[in-house]
């Protein structure tokens, strides 16, 4: 608490406006009401539950945020606790992602107007990988926040039975921020004047340097891991020591009466004074704003209590997207492009003159490009975002004559119109884990920029599971947050094997509920363009997952006319196109999502089926009802109803639509499934196995009902 008071204060005289702060549960309590200013009885009431309940679900105390405004000499400084989990260090992204976004609102490029500060334990920051995760971003270009100031509480029990032989493989806990370079300073907790020379020492190098420091602050903790455990139990020997030790308030007090700073019963007489203030629900030290905004202040407002159904005009006038083509396919003079590159420029100006149609590429530049040049910013970062993973985006052209490594690079959508709002795309580091988090922070702090994470295939996904499951996933109903992140997966069956097949569609699936976040597989260029305007245009904000496709980046069936751009919107469900399909003699709908519509028509096509419609459904959750019953209704003579899908049975959508199809059927249809064999592995490695079951998976789609059959 010292600490965090001197180095609130010390920023504050420094020109610091904003502390962002990250920590896990250990003093977080103390922290709410000692530095951030929360009145005991807000926090009593919540443990007497009585304060009311908004949230859907809720958290526990210690993992709420909060704000508030702090007077210092240097003007006041806005503080924000950030929420977090018990996943310790799992914030740290989080709050340096939120850090940046504040810093570009008030256009600070070199982090001296917000600072972070994260409070670390002395096991996990030697333990949880994305620490190193979170110090790889710190001097990168599209994660710099000017430097963190880290705060170690080295308690010495990380967890109930520490022992520093198990614990970590260095000397001291904070060894791994030497991968950077960063000053530490170890200094002994029972001596708070001794912290706080520590605490101002390790502010002014952020400031000067703006580079990460730590303060490791050497301490015991007088219970266990929690206040019911017994530590004596394994470590007998340090808690005989710690039972005899008077405490660090007490020890400070003596030294303080010995001074004369204090008379001989004032360090009891806080102590009393102190406790009758809690009693009262009050604080003896209040140094709150209130009624003070900032101009920088962001009002979420706006965007709480809609519906995902809210209407939003996504198309664009004809005009314009021949003025954003003409944009987006002007590079410089004496500016060479590699050939392949200026292929691709050619074909996107004459997209835009609508003389063939538009594919995958120029539809996320034409959303891209309206979105930034109608006031939203735009941040997309991911390890290949600039070129893309498939080479289908080239976001970022690189001169092919260039003489410096460094120079010669030209980024088309920041130069769409005048007084644009920002684009900014980022090749982020080889991290999954620490980046989403940023990206998270990113989307947290700021409604009004599209702030997408695009994995390099989807299958890497889970390696920032923690972040979906904890924040994206759950972050609204437990405290309240909203949050507009988008996330591009890509996915489909093309035969490249179990680990470049699969963004676990299931997972997220099986993720949702209460309208927590969307999940879409769009299968043509303006579906994508339609969705990632709508992410922005409706005033409504949750997390989009997008399972973006491969082969469809370059596939003609997946390109649009410019016609589907000019008029229209996200169509969640796409019904049956072909007019030689006649509903009055449908006998069977086969419903579908993603990629293996196009193998599905085929099939139909070799076939000659002309009694089975096609229904895709481009929106997974939440599930889009009204429209799949309005195609659903076109085939009053279908008896049969299959869902096919390229995943294996126990994965992609099948057991998570199944109950919605069934309550859209009619009585006496019947419900049945078409798609790969279950599996424990995502897919086959094996081209030929791929085939075989990709041939099968459309004779199901096909042939006579077999397996599991469901009747309404």
């Amino acid at each position: 608490i010292v600490a965090m008071d001197e180095l609130v204060q010390r920023a504050g005289a420094k020109g610091v406006q904003e502390i962002v702060i990250g920590m896990a549960h250990r003093g977080r309590l103390n922290v709410l009401v000692n530095t951030l200013g929360k009145m005991p009885k807000d926090l009593f009431a919540e443990f007497d539950h009585t304060a009311p309940e908004a949230l859907p679900s809720g958290d526990v105390k210690y993992h709420q945020g909060f704000s508030s405004d702090i007077t210092t000499t240097g003007g006041p400084v806005h503080l924000s606790l950030a929420f977090n989990p018990s996943h310790l260090e799992i914030v740290n992204p989080v709050v340096e992602g939120s850090v940046k976004a504040r810093l570009d609102r008030r256009g600070d490029k070199e982090g001296d107007s917000v600072l972070p500060i994260i409070v670390h334990g002395d096991a996990a920051f030697a333990g949880q990988g994305v620490v190193m995760e979170t110090l790889a971003l710190a001097q990168t270009r599209g994660y710099y926040t000017g430097g963190t100031v880290h705060v170690v509480i080295n308690n010495q029990i990380g967890f109930t039975t520490s022992d520093p032989r198990d614990s970590r493989s260095t000397l001291y806990c904070t060894d791994v921020v030497k991968m950077i370079e960063a000053p530490v300073l170890h200094v002994n907790g029972d001596d708070p004047e001794a912290v706080v020379l520590c605490t101002q020492l390790a502010l002014d190098y952020r400031q000067e340097f703006n580079k990460d420091v730590v303060v490791d602050i050497v301490c015991f903790r007088k219970l266990g891991h929690n206040e019911q455990d017994t530590p004596a139990l394994t470590q007998p020997l340090m808690y005989k020591k710690i039972a005899q030790h008077p405490g660090t308030r007490k020890l400070y007090g003596e030294k303080l009466v010995v001074q004369g700073v204090l008379p001989t019963d004032g360090p009891d007489s806080m102590v009393k004074a102190t406790r009758a203030a809690m009693d009262a629900g009050k604080n003896t030290y209040d140094p709150v704003l209130t009624n003070y905004k900032s101009k920088y202040a962001v009002d979420w407002a706006p965007f709480l209590g809609k519906k995902w159904t809210d209407a939003a005009d996504t198309a664009l006038p004809l005009s314009e997207i021949k003025r954003l083509a003409e944009r987006i396919t002007t590079v410089p003079a004496n500016f060479k492009v590699h050939t392949l590159v200026e292929k691709v420029l050619a074909d996107r100006a004459a997209m835009g003159r609508g003389e063939i149609n538009v594919d995958w590429g120029m539809g996320e530049h034409l959303a891209f490009a309206s979105l930034v040049a109608s006031g939203y910013a735009l941040r997309l970062s991911g390890e290949d975002s600039g070129r893309g993973t498939f080479t289908h985006r080239h976001a970022v052209l690189h001169d092919q004559n260039r003489e410096k490594w460094d120079v010669g690079t030209y980024t088309p959508l920041e130069h769409v119109a005048d007084g644009q709002a920002p684009f900014v795309v980022i090749d982020s580091l080889l991290s999954e884990e620490a980046v989403l988090g940023f990206e998270y922070g990113y989307a947290s702090a700021e409604p009004n920029t599209l702030v997408i994470w695009e994995a390099q295939f989807g299958d890497f996904v889970n390696g920032a599971q923690v972040v979906i499951d904890q924040f994206i996933a759950s972050g609204e109903v437990k405290w309240g947050r909203a949050n507009g992140i988008t996330l591009m997966l890509p996915h489909g069956y093309e035969g490249q094997g179990p680990e470049h097949s699969s963004a676990r569609l299931e997972r997220f699936m099986q993720l949702s509920a209460d309208n927590n976040m969307q999940i879409v597989q769009p299968t043509s260029a303006s579906q994508i363009f339609h969705v990632l305007r709508r992410q922005m245009v409706r005033m409504f904000r949750k997390p989009l997952i997008i399972m973006t496709p491969k082969s469809l980046l370059r596939a003609k069936d997946a390109t649009s006319p410019l016609t589907d751009f000019t008029k229209g919107e996200f169509k969640t469900v796409i019904g049956e196109v072909s007019a030689e399909v006649h509903a009055d003699k449908v006998k069977r709908v086969v419903a579908c999502s993603g990629k293996v519509y196009y193998d599905l028509i085929k099939g139909r096509a070799e076939r000659k089926n002309g009694d089975v419609a096609v229904i895709r459904v481009e929106q997974l959750y939440p599930f889009p009802h009204k429209a799949f019953a309005a195609e659903m209704k076109k085939y009053a003579n279908a008896t049969e109803v299959v869902w096919c899908q390229d995943e294996p049975q126990n994965q992609g959508a099948w057991f998570f639509v199944q109950h919605y199809i069934h309550e859209n059927m009619v009585d006496g249809q019947k419900l049945g499934y078409a798609g790969r064999p279950a599996s424990a592995s995502p897919a086959v490695g094996y081209a030929h196995l791929h085939q075989e079951q990709q041939k099968a998976l459309l004779e199901q789609a096909y042939g006579k009902l077999k397996g599991f059959v469901l009747s309404k």
